[in-house]
């Protein structure tokens, strides 16, 4: 045998020797994985995980052994409590772990109806059946008085009619004082911005008149009309976030309708005192 040869043969059997004592590749880690066991009860990486996300943000920010071994001790202690636990569970917590249950349930179902809830195309359709498409909405830029009795309303009218100049009236008069020193100049807006009495007047007016008094929550109001013109409809981009949250809400209202369509419902509340919602003691073994 030659040297070559007898020293290839060491290599070789020094490697199969390496590769015997090696350790075997760890199984994959997946939610199923075993971390604890307390008693016969079996503490998983999904229980772990699941844990985790339900942490505030402060904590997640800790290291992940750090994180990782926390977990784990705080479900083995969990689990160690509920075993001693001699007597079954009182109707308090039973009732308790039957409404988180379907709380947590319906807030997973409803997170995933929201995440499928608005395509760029659903947002384009609604703003155009909303802006585009619609008749376009009116703004007005007014001006008035507001003072604190119809008597004193009339008598300012009064005087508007004699001639007199509604701006310095405005000034001397309006317990408005955004507008006052403006001679009672509000600018540009649309009616559904004002109360409703201040609006249905301004929708009465033509440019150039001047309304009879009018009542409001804030007192009474002489209303001069100087202009009206139709507002440009918003872009997608100034009006997206309320669009979005218009479709999901009416994502959620047509799960729901579905989900109460799909089963029976029978509610049997006559008779009952409303009142009862308040005695804890209902529920006292």
């Amino acid at each position: 045998m030659t040297p070559t040869s007898t020293l290839l043969r060491t290599a070789a059997a020094t490697a199969l020797v390496a590769a015997l004592m090696a350790p075997l590749p760890a199984a994959a880690t997946d939610a199923d994985t075993v971390v604890a066991r307390v008693g016969d009860t079996e503490i998983t990486m999904g229980h772990v995980v699941g844990l985790m996300a339900r942490l505030p943000q402060e904590y997640r920010q800790l290291p992940d052994q750090t994180l990782f071994d926390g977990i784990v001790q705080q479900l083995v202690e969990q689990a160690a409590i509920v075993q001693m636990l001699e007597e079954p569970l009182n109707r308090r917590l039973q009732v308790d772990l039957d409404n988180s249950r379907r709380e947590v349930i319906v807030n997973d179902t409803l997170a995933r109806v929201l995440d499928g809830a608005v395509t760029e195309d659903e947002l384009e359709a609604l703003h155009a059946e909303r802006y585009l498409d619609a008749e376009p909405e009116q703004e007005f830029n007014a001006a008035h008085i507001l003072v604190s009795s119809e008597e004193t309303a009339q008598a300012l009218r009064d005087q508007l009619e004699e001639g007199a100049d509604f701006g310095h009236l405005a000034r001397e008069n309006s317990r408005d004082p955004g507008s006052a020193e403006g001679g009672g100049a509000l600018g540009w807006f649309r009616a559904e911005q004002m109360v409703e009495p201040f609006a249905e007047a301004v929708l009465g007016l033509e440019p150039g008149q001047i309304s009879d008094p009018v009542q409001s929550q804030f007192g009474w109001h002489i209303i001069r009309l100087d202009d009206r013109r139709s507002a440009d409809a918003p872009s997608l981009e100034e009006v997206r976030d309320q669009l979005v949250a218009e479709l999901q809400r009416q994502a959620i209202t047509d799960h729901v309708a579905a989900a109460r369509e799909a089963t029976t419902v029978e509610i049997t509340t006559d008779g009952i005192d409303p009142a009862l919602i308040r005695d804890q003691t209902i529920l006292d073994d």
